[in-house]
């Protein structure tokens, strides 16, 4: 008899196991998939650690996760400064200084707080209506056109006219030149890869993987005193009340005989017309000098049963369905619900590892 089965390998699941283990409690961990560490996995290609799941760049203002985190491995000073391209032009990302002289040409704060007041004024857009105009009443036409219109549209499946106004409450604007991507004063990479962080948290922890919680669910049941889950909630209840909305990814990815192939990590593709919304170029996230290189192509997709989740869908809708399996899950005894799809909500690494450790915290203290 287990005290807790985790359902999950990832970063929420494994940093629960550890800290209950550390209170002296036994756990078993179960993953679907063949390998821990969850989205955040990466292995060894060429001598690059490869980011299986898409970039995952570690941020956080909490100084507390930070040193947890750096508990388990060496973080290197890794800083994100994304570009996109927009047919063949390149901007740099967040919008910035830097990003509106290379759309109109300008240098100073007050010519591009000009030009953007100028644009959103022309709109006439009070109340907006969906995404579109919420985007257009913040920013104007041009950073509209070039650098948000084709990217949504392709990471949600739908046209900008047909998503809700509140996905984009607001648009992160810096009057400065300045390409750091987070305002968080914590940023890096764990040198050597992720998996080993998780190799760590499970260590001394009975895993097994390759397992499907919902093929022997019964005995499961009867495994464990609790069960955290870290699936998806509705797979959970038998899609009762219907199925919630998620986002899929494809990536594809690709060793070139090359030792630098756009010399940036991440690359968006902000023009519809081509399919993948980025390209990622491992190397970088750890300054590698190997002479090849691997790059990943990210592809969103339609969610289907059999699919990997990837991002819960927040809209009215969603939410609708999904207080009603909350309302289940809090009168389901002995499980805890947990992570992104356990709770049906958007997290960062740094918002999972807090969460963890909060829950950690509840049940030692129970």
């Amino acid at each position: 008899m287990y005290d807790y089965l985790i359902v999950g390998a990832g970063l929420y699941g494994s940093i629960f196991a550890h800290e209950m283990k550390k209170a002296g409690k036994k756990c078993l961990v179960i993953d679907k998939r063949g390998h821990i560490g969850g989205n955040i996995y990466t292995r060894e290609a060429e001598g690059i650690n490869v980011h299986e799941y898409g970039a995952h760049i570690f941020h956080t203002d909490n100084k507390a996760v930070w040193e947890y985190m750096n508990s388990f491995a060496d973080f290197n000073r890794f800083t994100n400064e994304p570009i996109a391209v927009y047919k063949d032009e390149i901007f740099n990302l967040p919008f910035n200084m830097n990003t509106f002289h290379q759309i109109w040409g300008i240098r100073t704060p007050e010519e591009a707080r000009q030009i953007i007041d100028q644009q959103v004024e022309a709109e006439r857009i009070n109340e907006p209506k969906n995404l579109e105009e919420q985007a257009l009443s913040l920013v104007g036409r041009d950073i509209y056109e070039k650098l948000i219109k084709g990217y949504t549209e392709k990471q949600w499946g739908k046209k900008a006219t047909e998503l809700p106004s509140f996905i984009i409450k607001r648009l992160p604007m810096r009057f400065i030149y300045s390409n750091n991507y987070f305002n968080d004063r914590y940023q890096g990479i764990p040198i050597g890869g992720y998996t080993r962080i998780a190799e760590k948290l499970l260590e001394g922890t009975e895993v097994i993987l390759n397992a499907d919680f919902f093929k022997d669910r019964e005995q499961y049941f009867k495994s464990a005193k609790k069960i955290v889950f870290t699936g998806m909630i509705d797979e959970y209840f038998n899609y009762e009340h219907g199925e919630l909305e998620y986002r899929s990814l494809r990536f594809e990815h690709e060793v070139l005989d090359t030792d630098n192939y756009q010399g940036s990590a991440v690359v968006n593709y902000t023009e519809y017309e081509i399919p993948y919304t980025r390209i990622i170029e491992h190397k970088h996230f750890e300054f590698g000098t190997q002479p090849k290189t691997v790059v990943t192509r990210e592809y969103p997709e339609k969610w289907e049963k059999g699919c990997e989740p990837y991002y819960p869908v927040n809209d009215a809708r969603n939410s609708e369905i999904f207080e009603k399996y909350r309302q289940m899950a809090d009168n389901e005894k002995g499980v805890i619900f947990a992570g992104r799809l356990g709770e049906y909500r958007y997290y960062d690494m740094h918002h999972v590892v807090q969460r963890a450790l909060e829950m950690a915290a509840l049940e030692k203290e129970a």
